[in-house]
């Protein structure tokens, strides 16, 4: 599934009255809460939510208070109170926790493999044939600073292009739904497409893909669920039951026909009456989670640190990578 939950950078703007609230459980010592609040997405079932439908969380309720659509607002959530997990691309995490938000991240919940993944689309045509003729050529995503800019950076710099010749490939702020069409009409070089708006244009068909970011880093995890440190230390229970079965939701879903996981989600939406459509399911192919258990590394983390710290956004050693995570509640264990 993807999201569009990657404009991390006004996270930069976070106020010191948002991350002074960060973990505002009443009371002290372990509580164990029995529901966990959350926010989901429309027309798309989050690991959680798959999680709760296939009784990987016994007992543990989910509390659904909206929509997001956006990762930073999610973990901000988190964060203040207002929800207690929230889920984001891992570099809003790292952004968030810069500005000494008391989070931490517990398990992956998406990322790219063969299946999921965004794709850097030319027209069929284009003379863009190699990253160096992206200079001076107009790149279309969904937001700037976030995971779309990184894997173009990433891509550029690995095939020996200079921060100077990597700035003057231009990167152009457009809506996911407008990108294919912008592509077409030429008002822009590049598209980067994901999920359904990918599946639809390769099969309109006249774009050829110039690289993507599995193709550019093979399988990763992307984004993390984060919980404030005081909601963890309050709940150990609460959070080892949330993360084990989540993980266990991945899992199941990663080894299920994917026939029989649309079926399921189509269930779910079916269930909670949200005044939602199930069309774009029937595009679903993976949460490009890889790791057992959505087993958090630490350079899915640390990739997104360097990046920022490079760009400037952060100063160096600003963001301790290894104490922004934890595996200790998954009950899925490492390999080896």
């Amino acid at each position: 599934m993807t999201y569009s939950r990657r404009g991390f950078l006004a996270l930069s703007g976070l106020s010191a009255l948002a991350v002074a609230g960060c973990g505002t459980a009443s009371g002290s010592g372990i509580r164990n809460t029995t529901t966990l609040r959350y926010q989901g997405s429309a027309g798309a079932v989050t690991p959680p939510e798959l999680a709760a439908s296939l009784g990987y969380l016994g007992e543990l309720k989910l509390d659904w208070v909206g929509n997001t659509i956006s990762g930073p607002q999610d973990i901000q959530s988190a964060a203040s109170g207002q929800i207690d997990f929230g889920g984001a691309f891992n570099g809003a995490v790292v952004k968030l926790a810069s500005r000494k938000a008391p989070i931490k991240a517990v398990i992956s919940y998406y990322g790219s493999d063969k299946d999921a993944y965004s794709g850097y689309y030319v027209l069929e045509k284009s003379a863009i044939r190699s990253p160096r003729d992206l200079i001076g050529k107009k790149v279309g995503m969904n937001t700037l600073g976030a995971h779309a800019e990184a894997m173009l950076d990433i891509y550029l710099k690995n095939h020996g292009l200079s921060r100077a010749e990597a700035e003057q490939v231009e990167r152009i702020v457009i809506p996911p739904v407008n990108t294919e069409q912008s592509l077409r009409q030429r008002q822009i070089d590049v598209a980067v497409l994901g999920g359904i708006l990918r599946d639809k244009a390769l099969e309109t068909g006249g774009v050829r893909k110039l690289f993507s970011d599995f193709e550019l880093r093979g399988a990763f995890s992307a984004g993390t669920y984060v919980l404030t440190d005081r909601f963890i230390k309050q709940n150990p229970e609460t959070v080892r039951t949330f993360v084990t079965g989540v993980g266990k939701a991945l899992d199941w879903s990663r080894t299920t026909p994917r026939e029989e996981v649309v079926a399921r989600m189509t269930e779910i939406l079916a269930r909670r009456k949200r005044s939602e459509s199930a069309d774009a399911l029937k595009y679903w192919r993976s949460y490009g989670v890889s790791a057992p258990g959505g087993r958090i590394e630490a350079q899915e983390l640390s990739v997104w640190s360097d990046w920022l710290t490079e760009r400037g956004d952060l100063k160096s050693g600003q963001v301790q990578v290894d104490g922004l995570f934890t595996n200790e509640f998954n009950g899925k264990k490492a390999a080896g």
